[in-house]
């Protein structure tokens, strides 16, 4: 399995498992506005709360769940990776792969592609403590339905989080810098992974240009009217 590792840490390898990860991620990205925009729902949370309650609960959700954890980290490693290898190579061109000119790899979004990573994996780990880690640490109040069952009450848990103004602000920054890193990444990816044809290029780059302001405008829109609601 040498072969397998050393094609792993070599430069495509890195750069191939950025765009499978990164694929993956962005798909999970949906999935979550998803589920998210049940925060919307004029129910009192009973919708968002059904749903978190399916979701931590469903086996095969559990079981995915853990590879989004290890991908989002494994996406972190190698982008950070792939960065610092780009700053400190003689005649470096940036963060993707340059195979066209299809992809700007010397715009000012490709050369912070790094700096946007690093802003995003702190978010994350901050979103992570604000309501995963209250969830598995038992901080979350439970509240019952129609049929009785009694579910966690995490809606309550980010209504509050949403309450408060500097967090509000932090979240809505952090999804600008998500957009600006889909903005390259998503484009990235598909030619890294030789998806680059005149016929479909200018789909595809559509398609992430859409994606990337749409997705993280969603997410952004959440704690805005949340905020203004209560």
């Amino acid at each position: 399995m040498s072969w397998f590792t050393q094609f792993l840490t070599s430069s495509i390898g890195r750069k191939l498992l950025m765009s499978l990860t990164g694929l993956f991620l962005i798909v999970f990205l949906l999935v979550h506005l998803l589920g998210n925009l049940q925060l919307l729902a004029s129910d009192g949370g009973e919708s968002f709360n059904v749903y978190a309650k399916f979701m931590t609960t469903n086996p095969l959700i559990k079981f995915t769940s853990y590879g989004l954890y290890f991908f989002i980290v494994l996406h972190a490693v190698q982008g950070l990776a792939i960065w610092s290898k780009n700053r400190t190579a003689r005649g470096s061109q940036g963060y993707a792969v340059k195979v066209t000119r299809a992809v700007n790899t010397n715009g000012p979004i490709a050369k912070s592609m790094g700096w946007l990573g690093t802003i995003i994996l702190i978010f994350l780990l901050l979103h992570m403590y604000q309501f995963w880690l209250q969830m598995k640490m038992g901080a979350v109040d439970m509240v019952s339905y129609g049929d009785g069952e009694q579910v966690k009450d995490l809606y309550t848990l980010v209504m509050t989080a949403f309450a408060d103004p500097l967090y509000v602000v932090i979240y809505v920054a952090s999804m600008i810098v998500i957009a600006f890193h889909l903005w390259h990444g998503f484009q990235s990816a598909f030619q890294t992974l030789g998806i680059n044809h005149k016929k479909y290029t200018p789909f595809i780059q559509l398609v992430g240009k859409v994606y990337s302001i749409l997705i993280p405008l969603g997410f952004a829109m959440i704690p805005i009217l949340m905020y203004l609601n209560q």
